[in-house]
């Protein structure tokens, strides 16, 4: 079987759910890799078939989407061009992970494919939102990248086509420790922001993965990382607690540890609302921004008590096969 997965490079995220997904789908067949985004810092430690700017999101230094920036990248008459271009036709099975050229040109040359990940199980109403909801977001959120049939994942499973969380190896068979300090990784905040906010908690150390720093830095109770693979696992395993955007596998992995958890959704980010709410639902402390009084938010968080073991999780060997599976039952030309 020859598949082409299509991987969202728009967030990390994504790329470490690839990484972990490649050596079970290569059981199945040979795998052609369609990399699309720029924002991403974490390399895809894999072959690149083909490779598109994308349509990437753009961040302020203060916790919120860039609109403007990411508006001002699109470009549309690219966009249909590599739409166009894909050689989707030689493959028995489109995979897609939330990327809207892949999902633009299964519509135009009229091919079947999977929509695989996060993103695809807010196909369904049943998945938590947040008390308002917002009608663009959730426009985009069902027509930014679809697919002929879903696999969702999510923190639980609200409908019959969602599976638990893809979780990596290192952390699936880590000896988790307490070391005494919180990791931080909040994307949206620049250096100078992040320093500023946790340099008067003096009494705690922060581990902080940064977006921007080439280098580690260390200025009393902080550590400044570049965000890397092995680094951010290690801090992971070994820290009291993580406070982190309220994206999907960061959450999902700290949750899987039992590690505490401080979420701080994107402002203007929809799906990251609809994670928070989720995660309130799970008894998961969530806070809507930083504010003057945050170092009294840490304090409480860090003495209060979190549940543990909320969500069923399985080995990635069984969330592939229940991808193929549904590749089998759903699509006629797959196999």
């Amino acid at each position: 079987m020859k598949i082409f997965y299509a991987v969202q490079a728009t967030g990390n995220g994504h790329i470490s759910r690839a990484m972990e997904l490649l050596p079970h789908l290569k059981k199945y067949g040979e795998v052609d890799i369609f990399l699309s985004g720029s924002n991403s810092t974490l390399p895809l430690n894999a072959p690149v078939a083909f490779r598109s700017q994308g349509l990437s999101l753009q961040y302020t230094c203060h916790g919120s989407l860039n609109y403007l920036r990411t508006l001002k990248q699109i470009n549309f008459k690219r966009i249909r061009k590599e739409a166009s271009d894909l050689p989707l036709k030689k493959y028995d099975l489109v995979l897609n992970d939330f990327e809207p050229i892949t999902s633009l040109a299964c519509k135009l040359k009229d091919i079947p494919s999977i929509h695989f990940g996060h993103q695809a199980s807010f196909t369904t109403n049943k998945t938590p939102r947040p008390s308002k909801k917002n009608r663009i977001g959730e426009w985009i959120l069902k027509n930014y990248a679809s697919g002929t049939c879903n696999v969702g994942l999510h923190f639980n499973s609200y409908d019959d086509f969602i599976e638990p969380p893809v979780i990596k190896s290192e952390i699936w068979i880590a000896d988790v420790v307490d070391k005494g300090h919180i990791t931080v990784y909040l994307p949206s905040y620049c250096d100078k922001e992040l320093i500023t906010i946790f340099l008067r908690m003096k009494d705690i150390r922060f581990e902080i993965f940064s977006r921007q720093a080439k280098k580690i830095f260390c200025i009393d109770n902080i550590s400044l990382l570049p965000v890397n693979k092995s680094s951010f696992n290690k801090s992971l395993i070994s820290c009291r607690g993580i406070i982190t955007s309220a994206g999907f596998e960061t959450p999902s992995e700290a949750l899987y540890l039992n590690k505490k958890l401080l979420v701080i959704p994107i402002k203007g980010q929809y799906e990251q609302l609809c994670n928070a709410a989720a995660l309130r639902k799970m008894g998961i402390k969530v806070l809507d921004r930083i504010n003057h009084v945050f170092y009294k938010e840490v304090a409480q968080w860090l003495l209060s008590s979190q549940p543990d073991n909320i969500i069923q999780f399985k080995p990635t060997v069984e969330i592939v096969d229940a991808l193929v599976r549904t590749a089998y039952i759903n699509q006629t030309k797959f196999l």
